[in-house]
C-alpha cells in the first residue's frame, strides 16, 4: 500500500488529461463513500434525532419554504 506522500507525489506527476480523469473518478468515488456512510447512519438510527428535530421545527412553524 502506498503512503499519502507517495500518492500525492504520483498525482503531481499526472498529465493534465490524466489529472482530469483522476479528479472525475475521485469525485464519484468520494460521493459513493459518502452515500454509503449516510445509508449506514440512517440504518443505525444515528440521524433519527436530527429528523425528529426537523419535523418538530416544521410542525411548530419554525421553518420556511425553500
Amino acid at each position: 500500500m502506498s503512503s499519502i506522500p507517495e500518492i500525492e507525489a504520483a498525482i503531481r506527476q499526472l498529465a493534465p488529461d490524466e489529472l482530469a480523469a483522476f479528479r472525475c473518478w475521485f469525485t464519484e468515488f468520494d460521493a459513493a463513500q459518502w452515500d454509503r456512510q449516510v445509508e449506514q447512519d440512517v440504518a443505525a438510527g444515528r440521524l433519527d434525532a436530527l429528523a425528529d428535530e426537523a419535523l418538530s421545527d416544521q410542525q411548530a412553524g419554525r421553518t420556511r419554504q425553500l
